[in-house]
Formats: C-alpha cells, structure tokens, sequence
C-alpha cells in the first residue's frame, strides 16, 4: 500500500509565497509509486482548505505521515507541530521544543552560547522599547538588524549610522516585536544541511555569493542573480570545522529530522560563527537545502524517502513511552 502523507503549505507568515513553491517541488518529486499525496492548503488568514487537521488521536485516519512546509511563523515555530503532537500524528523535522528554540534568533543564539559554539555579538531589543544608546554603546557599525522570529531575510537591515539604524528598527517591528541588532560580520555566508534523529549527519557546505549588499528576500527569491558554489571553496580543515559545528548546533537546539545552519566566515580573523539554523528550510528550484545533499549523494526524491522515515522511526520511538500512570 502507498503511504499516504499529508502536505501542509501556505500559512500565516511573510514566507507564505515560499512555502507553496517548497511545497510543489517537494510533491513534483515524491514517488507516485510509494506515497499517495493529501494537500492542505493554509491561505494567509489562517484559514485551512480542507478542513483543519483536529487535535484528537485518530481523528484523522486517511493520514499515515505529515510533510509540513510551512516556513516561519505559525508553521516554523512549534505551533503546527503542537497541533500534530496532539494528533498523534508522525511529521516530518524538528519536533516542538527544537522548532520554537530554533525560531527565536536570540535563544538560538544562548542555547548555542551555553554549549560554547560561536556566536555573533548581539544587542535584542522590543517593539515597545528599541533602546538605541543600549545597541549603539554594545555594537559598532555596520550591523543587522533582525525580526526575531522569521525566515527568508524577511525585515532584515544593514544599517550603517543612526538614522539607518531608526529605520530598519521600524521595520523589523512590523514583523515582530522583538528584534535582534547583531554586529556586522564582513566575509563569507556558508551553509550546511544536517539530517537525521539521534546520529545526524552534516553535507558538505555551500557558499552564498549574493548579488546584493547581503543576502536579502530580493536576492534569494526575485532577482535570480546570487550565486551558489557547492561544495565551497574551504580549506579541508574549515570544512571539516563547519560540519562539525553545524552537527553540534543541531543537538544543541535538540533538532530532529532536518536542519540548515547558517554561518558567516569572518574575513579577518577566519573565524566561524553560527548564524542561524533553519528546522524547515526551503525547498524551492533554488534551495540550497535539497542541492547540497544532491551533491552529497542523496538526490531529492531520496531525501524525501529519508525524511518520511525518519519522522516515523521517531514516532516509534515515541509509542514506547508512557504518558499517564
């Protein structure tokens, strides 16, 4: 029998556009002969076509395993795999704890500061309180100035002086209303795709060459001129290092299933530090996610085998524990 895996896209996010692309090149590559696809289509009010999934066990038998694709708010966050814990339904990726800690750019960023990886000096801030002498006494221009929780470069900044520094405070508050102001990085943005449950492992990594100042929502989804390189031109000890950090930011955030890590290469010191990590990377014709894997020796129809397995081999896990006495 084929196994039957729900596709959730859409949502109510700034990433709603690029979830619908992840989510047909994902069902373009799905093997007509192993899964049969369910589509629920979330517009941007919320409002789910067909009807919602319910928070009840069993409730929805027609469903064997879910395949959310959902980027950012409301789908990136811990809220829709909330929704499939309660459902007792299998999905693919991060579970809720790892999707809400991966989220949140400034407890990413402590999570990983307690386990000693490298971080980027950042400043976070409120909506209600964008305290401009705190940013400005703690962090030299440039810097980046961040919606705390979204994806896709969606709000980001560079600023350069004060008035920049206003501006881009404004906006990233339209988007959320905690911010994050890191201290500019000049060199490098590499990548690296980790996979797997309890012994994930890391692909070689990819360079982004944006075509931009950095690379913003324009350069990945509407321009079509950033480039990519894979593998990146490293060193083998720096490649080697970026695996090895990319696996150990991926525990750190207790991710399962899938992850991209983010990381900038600092010209002038040569150091390596964590960005961000994305625990439902894009999938589109332009991803980076399923192409450094390709190139690692998974192709995508692959990979998607690999992720369904293990979103259930992890919900077996989960049937051996007790949950009442």
């Amino acid at each position: 029998m084929k196994l039957r895996v729900a596709i959730l896209y859409g949502g109510r996010s700034g990433e709603h556009e690029i979830s619908i692309r992840s989510a047909r090149a994902i069902m373009e590559r799905m093997d007509p002969s192993k899964y049969e696809t369910i589509e629920y289509f979330i517009d941007k009010e919320g409002k789910w076509s067909p009807r919602p999934i319910l928070p009840e066990p069993m409730a929805q038998p027609e469903i064997d395993v879910v395949f959310p694709v959902l980027h950012g708010t409301f789908g990136e966050d811990g809220t829709i795999q909330g929704l499939l814990e309660l459902a007792g339904l299998p999905y693919v990726g991060a579970g809720v704890l790892a999707s809400s800690v991966s989220m949140d750019k400034e407890i990413m960023k402590r999570v990983c500061a307690e386990r000693m990886l490298p971080v980027v000096d950042y400043v976070t801030v409120t909506r209600e309180e964008p305290d401009l002498d705190v940013i400005l006494n703690r962090l030299p221009f440039p810097m980046f100035v961040k919606p705390a929780n979204l994806g896709s470069s969606v709000g980001i900044s560079k600023v350069r002086n004060r008035e920049e520094l206003e501006k881009a405070l404004l906006l990233a508050a339209e988007y959320d209303r905690k911010i994050i102001v890191e201290r500019g990085i000049t060199g490098r943005e590499l990548e690296c795709a980790v996979l797997g449950n309890a012994a994930p492992l890391a692909s070689l990594p990819c360079e982004i060459l944006p075509s931009r100042d950095f690379y913003d929502y324009e350069d990945k989804y509407l321009l079509d001129q950033a480039q990519t390189k894979v593998p990146a031109d490293l060193p083998e000890k720096t490649t080697a290092e970026l695996r090895r950090l990319a696996v150990e930011c991926y525990r750190a955030v207790e991710c399962e299933g899938m992850a991209r890590v983010d990381f900038l290469l600092e010209e002038a010191t040569g150091r390596l530090y964590i960005n961000e990590i994305n625990t439902i990377p894009g999938f589109t014709s332009i991803s980076m996610y399923p192409k450094m894997w390709e190139y690692s020796g998974i192709p995508f129809p692959v990979l998607i085998d690999q992720l369904i397995e293990l979103a259930l081999e992890r919900d077996r896990r989960k049937k051996a524990t007790k949950f009442t006495r």
